[in-house]
């Protein structure tokens, strides 16, 4: 955990987030500045800072992330109508907390 990292306070419960669903390596919460009728976060517990960052040994946990948001795709009802993931990386990218997370995006009519 890093201590000024909001995501790392987020999962410690040190800040509020209405988890949608969590397990031992990851939760999910609303993103409070939503750009779809759904957006959602999937976090991985363990901090890690970015997509930059990530070594061949982290591959299981970016699996279960996307595994993940194919679920909570399911369970929204957006698995059908489509939805988006995406990877924010570095400021450049868009990246605005530098805790790894995957943006699931859909319900567009």
């Amino acid at each position: 955990m890093q201590s000024d990292c909001i995501f790392c306070k987020i999962i410690q419960k040190e800040l509020p987030a209405d988890f949608l669903f969590e397990n031992e390596n990851l939760v999910v919460f609303r993103d409070i500045n939503p750009k779809a009728p759904v957006h959602q976060l999937i976090v991985p517990r363990q901090h890690l800072r970015s997509i930059n960052d990530i070594t061949i040994s982290d591959g299981q946990i970016l699996t279960e992330m996307i595994f993940t948001a194919q679920k909570m795709a399911v369970k929204l009802k957006i698995d059908r109508s489509g939805y988006k993931l995406l990877f924010n990386v570095e400021k450049g990218g868009g990246q605005v907390i530098f805790h790894l997370h995957l943006h699931l995006l859909g319900g567009w009519k």
